[in-house]
């Protein structure tokens, strides 16, 4: 087994075939062979051997195993049982190496200690927990930098323009804590199995001033944009129990933002002046 944990697609195919494990598609599990881009993982992370390290999904430990032979102390997050069990132990001499068995969306952060401020994120996601995962992310401490790799359907959401069919909440919340930088395309061919999907490696880095909206602001913010075909104001009078408050702040908009805009018109500072108002409740 290479140290480095690195291995080629046949290297994979009998390494899986030894643990006796199928890929599990709906779990994303396509794993990394090409070391060029494990490296490039670690690059866009401007990983130093001082680092601490999220990562989530590490499934083989392809990525694990570069982490570890640069330096970062690793907390892991796996959700497969066979794969965690591998883990474990694969890097049982590991000091640097901490890892539990559960789902990312519920430990985004992998278990990394409370008293850790300054931390990275690499991590090779999933494409049904994506948005969930980063969502949970934007709730908790906020690391330096994350590389992460994307579908590029989710990147292309993360990093949507205002007025576009992909802009989302999700873009606006991660848009005012992090610069999001441009996207390396991944081949598909560097992945075993091979996924029908093309993949991208999507860099960020924290702003010098992050914002960090409410969890109750986020859920106003997926009720409005459900209803995108519609204007604001139309949407507030069907919001049931939030539309005092909906109402409220449209007034406020006014007259710098006409109440017969569509959510994905709106700028960042209208929905941080409803989250300013969510936070004075």
């Amino acid at each position: 087994m290479q140290k480095s944990g690195l291995y080629t697609p046949s290297e994979t195919a009998e390494l899986l075939r030894s643990l006796g494990h199928v890929p599990v598609k709906k779990l994303g599990q396509n794993f990394l062979v090409d070391p060029n881009i494990v490296r490039k993982s670690l690059e866009l992370a401007n990983l130093c051997a001082s680092d601490t390290v999220v990562e989530v999904g590490p499934g083989l430990g392809t990525l694990t195993g570069a982490l570890l032979q640069s330096g970062a102390k690793v907390y892991a997050v796996e959700f497969d049982k066979t794969l965690f069990s591998f883990l474990v132990r694969r890097f049982a001499s590991e000091p640097n190496f901490n890892v539990i068995n559960a789902d990312a969306v519920d430990f985004p952060l992998a278990g990394l200690p409370n008293n850790i401020e300054d931390f990275k994120v690499i991590a090779n996601l999933p494409y049904a927990i994506s948005t969930a995962w980063l969502d949970a992310v934007l709730c908790h401490r906020l690391p330096v930098a994350m590389s992460l790799m994307l579908q590029k359907e989710a990147a292309s959401r993360f990093a949507a323009k205002g007025g576009t069919k992909d802009f989302s909440p999700i873009t606006i919340c991660l848009g005012e804590a992090y610069d999001v930088l441009s996207a390396h395309k991944v081949s598909a061919s560097c992945f075993y199995p091979r996924p029908a999907v093309d993949s991208v490696l999507l860099p960020m880095r924290r702003k010098a001033d992050p914002y960090i909206f409410a969890p109750k602001t986020k859920k106003l913010m997926r009720a409005v944009f459900s209803k995108r075909r519609k204007q604001i104001a139309s949407i507030a009078k069907d919001a049931e129990e939030d539309s005092p408050l909906l109402l409220d702040w449209i007034k406020e908009l006014y007259p710098e933002i006409s109440p017969d805009r569509r959510p994905e018109t709106l700028p960042p500072s209208a929905w941080k002046l409803l989250d300013s108002m969510v936070k004075q409740q």
